[in-house]
């Protein structure tokens, strides 16, 4: 039997298809302005026989398909332990939200936080700061390790924060270090969540945001311990999802 999951996020969308517990296909696109379009696309010349949908738009999806849904912190809980089967804390960052998950030996979700309401702490304020400092997204982790002196940022508000960026470049601050800068505040509110739900190890670092080598170093120097990194980290809610298609 074949079965697919489908995480529907603000900023991308993640499929993955499994045979037994081997994962036969994955992809993934942007959520673009038609995300149900998008998703739609994504899904075609794939074959399955049950398919699940996480995500914010997980219930529009829903609406367009006779896809059975589920939460994005459960989907996340079973995707995590399917890649580390010890893993007891999840930390996930996306586009638009992050959330903090504890999870028990056997797997049940005991505690979880999320932050849906702010960009900030988000892949979507990392972009932001990245576009006013002139990076490509997908160099800006890189970057900032190459910082050479510790400034800080006071503002975790995105409007603010974007304003102070721009007022340190005016002033003539090396790029590097005011991109170093914007990382640590997003580890520190990151941090501020795991205290708040557990701390436990092992840890996983999940979602499109630890794609980013100095958001996963600097959350391994905060914390002062490993942190497990999924080799695609961004598909964890995906094969979650997939996963919970056999229990249809």
């Amino acid at each position: 039997m074949r079965l697919a999951g489908i995480d529907i996020g603000s900023r991308t969308i993640e499929l993955v298809v499994l045979k037994g517990r081997e994962v036969i296909e994955s992809r993934e696109t942007d959520s673009g302005f038609d995300p149900i379009m998008q998703a739609k696309e994504l899904l075609e010349g794939v074959a399955y026989d049950r398919i699940m949908a996480t995500g914010y738009g997980r219930h529009i999806f829903e609406l367009y398909s006779d896809a059975a849904t589920v939460t994005e912190i459960k989907a996340y809980a079973v995707g995590a332990r399917a890649l580390f089967p010890l893993v007891r804390t999840i930390m996930d960052i996306g586009g638009q939200d992050s959330k903090a998950i504890a999870v028990n030996g056997a797997g049940k979700v005991t505690k979880f936080e999320m932050n849906d309401r702010c960009a900030a702490g988000t892949g979507k304020f990392l972009e932001i700061m990245a576009s006013t400092l002139g990076y490509p997204l997908d160099q800006f982790g890189g970057e900032a390790l190459k910082a050479a002196t510790d400034i800080q940022i006071s503002s975790m508000c995105t409007v603010f924060a974007e304003s102070e960026v721009t007022s340190l470049v005016a002033k003539g601050v090396d790029r590097r270090d005011i991109a170093m800068a914007v990382h640590r505040c997003v580890v520190k509110r990151s941090v501020a969540m795991l205290k708040r739900v557990s701390m436990e190890e092992p840890i996983l670092f999940a979602g499109g945001v630890a794609r980013n080598p100095c958001m996963c170093r600097l959350l391994e120097q905060a914390l002062e311990r490993d942190v497990l990194v999924p080799e695609n980290p961004q598909m964890v809610g995906a094969l979650g999802a997939a996963i919970l298609a056999g229990d249809i």
